[in-house]
């Protein structure tokens, strides 16, 4: 059995044709996926009835709920989201003068053990389905058009590589919802092997990297994912795909108090990140978790100097400023809270 949100719009034609249906129908089965945004087939009423059932049995929806919503005074909004099998995850809305931000989990938990992410806290359950990272979408699409997607939730895309490709070339596609490849962003903590694949694929989607620590030991510290792929063998591979892509990379450097945040950290920072041609930086004030109180958000000194010492070396940064904070928006908090409600 297929679900209906995982199919590519060219393969409608064939798939319906394989099954006997007629292959003109295929144009209006994504007008009402995709344009009509239906949620059942039942609201498909521009198809036949008796097409409808056939439909109902060969090619499902996705069941996926609204479970929870969480919103912070600045406009962000958090959802959890619940699937068939009782698994949930999170999806965050990120409003902006200009944008609409989506925020998708690619995952329920995470396995990369990151020290200061509440997803990862309680480890990974399974991966999702090319559908239900589809249908994060759409539910967050009833909120209001959606510009720009990051894939910096839940998980670890690289470690659910085919089906999150599947669902961002769909979100992607003409006759889907063709939300532009420059306007999603893949953001992994450092899986090597899938920088390669991501570059065969020949499609412009932006790619941004976990960092989070100029050095191996305080990295493997803070990303277990560095004892088996080292910050050399990463920036090494970082600088082979902008080379291949010309692409730009985007290192992602979450400043915690007293641990990463120091003049001399952002002194090598500036000097790992230098290796990289066609690099840039986000520095992301931490977002308190429960799960680590001993780690705390700096002070606007702090970030301000480690701004200041990437921009003399030419680096080009950016200081970006926590939203939802009030929302539970640190990443796989709302799940966890949910959990331990039920």
């Amino acid at each position: 059995m297929k679900y209906a949100w995982s199919i590519l719009p060219e393969e409608w034609k064939p798939i319906l044709v394989e099954r006997g249906l007629r292959a003109f129908r295929a144009d209006q089965i994504l007008q009402s996926l995709y344009r009509d945004y239906i949620s059942s087939w039942d609201e498909a009423t521009t198809l036949p009835k008796d097409f409808r059932e056939d439909l109902k049995r060969e090619f499902p929806i996705t069941e996926a709920k609204l479970l929870e919503t969480s919103e912070s005074e600045d406009g962000t909004k958090k959802l959890l989201i619940g699937f068939a099998d009782g698994n949930s995850v999170e999806t965050v809305l990120i409003p902006a003068t200009g944008r609409f931000t989506q925020c998708i989990s690619t995952q329920v938990g995470c396995a990369m053990g990151c020290a200061f992410c509440a997803s990862g806290s309680r480890g990974v359950v399974r991966s999702l389905t090319a559908d239900e990272i589809v249908a994060e979408y759409l539910i967050g699409r009833k909120f209001g058009e959606i510009t720009n997607i990051v894939v910096m939730g839940m998980g670890e895309p690289f470690a659910n590589y085919e089906e999150t490709m599947r669902a961002l070339k769909l979100i992607n596609a003409g006759k889907g919802p063709n939300l532009g490849a420059r306007h999603i962003t893949i953001s992994t903590c450092g899986v090597v092997p899938g920088f390669k694949k991501l570059a065969a694929e020949g499609i412009q989607f932006e790619l941004s990297v976990s960092l989070h620590a100029p050095n191996d030991a305080l990295r493997s510290e803070l990303m277990p994912v560095n004892r088996k792929w080292g910050i050399d063998e990463l920036l090494e591979t970082c600088a082979e795909y902008t080379t291949k892509t010309k692409r730009i990379i985007t290192f992602e450097y979450t400043i915690i108090k007293d641990v990463n945040d120091s003049r001399a950290c952002a002194e090598e920072l500036a000097r790992r990140v230098k290796r990289v041609p066609m690099a840039k930086v986000n520095l992301i004030p931490l977002s308190p978790v429960d799960h680590r109180p001993d780690f705390k958000t700096p002070d606007e000194k702090t970030l301000l100097m480690f701004l200041d010492v990437l921009m003399k070396n030419k680096i080009q940064t950016m200081l970006r400023r926590s939203r939802g904070k009030d929302a539970n928006a640190a990443c796989g908090q709302l799940r966890l809270r949910h959990i331990d409600k039920v």
